[in-house]
């Protein structure tokens, strides 16, 4: 019998993106509609940022995040949701004066971070424990997470009945999750998403995946994905050493050279992926018996 591979759909993020790409889903509409396609492409979890409807742009607000939601569960199909919780965690420092935030910084308390998930209750939200150096289009900053404020988040995700999954992007990220679930703080079965390529984290390699999944807490979950060229390599990769999978236009836009995707052929690419190695994309509710999340 088949290996069933969680399969998650990150259908639009957070960064800027090439605006040739008239299909990159922006309004809450198109990115609800882009979640269904994922799911009818027969995704298992779909990855949740919102963008602001008239420029295109990142945003965090929670009316954007519960109309998309809204949309999604009002069309009845089955998919396991998962927002992001990774925004008000950026930091400026003024070039003149590092001590100094510019007023571009946008870090926020935890209550507002989580504003979203308490309005929306979706099944998974993403945790960043992670703190960097990161580059986003000309953006340069801190991305900011103190062991502090992840740990009152995650006291939060408890409260609300909402999984985190654990975004890492090095090594010491796995071994402060490890923390958390030895705290008590991650309750059920810890789940790992590990972010390769991202410039100044982990490289998107097998070395680097064997490595990282040898200090993932045993009985955990895990699942990693690749940035731009390197999203199917990491597909097959992930699965084949025993984790689980990412594809979605928020990682890469492209199908190949100069050839812009969509969610649903992305997705679709990663089905055959994983059905020429053998294996099968878990159904949602397959999904949710591996992470021992409760039916919605």
């Amino acid at each position: 019998m088949s290996r069933k591979v969680i399969l998650t759909c990150a259908v639009t993020g957070n960064a800027p993106f090439n605006r040739k790409h008239v299909q990159m889903p922006v309004t809450p509409s198109q990115i609800a509609s882009s979640c269904v396609e994922a799911a009818k492409a027969g995704a298992s979890i779909v990855h949740i940022h919102v963008r602001n409807p008239e420029t295109g742009e990142g945003s965090r607000d929670p009316i954007l995040f519960k109309e998309v939601v809204d949309r999604l569960r009002s069309t009845g199909i089955d998919i396991v949701i998962n927002l992001t919780c990774g925004l008000g965690a950026v930091l400026m420092p003024d070039p003149n004066d590092e001590s100094r935030a510019l007023p571009e910084s946008d870090v926020l308390p935890v209550e507002e971070r989580m504003a979203h998930l308490k309005e929306c209750l979706p099944e998974i939200a993403s945790l960043d424990i992670t703190t960097g150096n990161q580059v986003e289009g000309s953006l340069e900053f801190v991305y900011l997470n103190t062991t502090r404020t992840l740990r009152a988040m995650a006291k939060r995700f408890r409260e609300l009945s909402i999984k985190p999954e654990l975004e890492v992007f090095s090594a010491g990220d796995i071994l402060f999750g490890n923390q958390l679930v030895k705290e008590g703080l991650i309750e059920g079965t810890p789940f790992f998403q590990m972010v390769l390529g991202v410039l100044w984290g982990a490289p998107a390699s097998a070395q680097t995946m064997i490595y990282q999944s040898s200090l993932i807490a045993p009985s955990s979950a895990w699942a990693a994905f690749g940035i731009g060229r390197e999203q199917m390599p990491m597909v097959a990769q992930s699965a084949l050493l025993g984790g689980h999978c990412r594809v979605g236009l928020e990682d890469n836009l492209y199908l190949s050279r100069g050839v812009f995707a969509t969610n649903g052929q992305l997705v679709d690419r990663a089905r055959s992926i994983l059905s020429n190695i053998g294996m099968e994309v878990a159904t949602p509710g397959e999904a949710r018996a591996i992470l021992g999340l409760k039916a919605p």
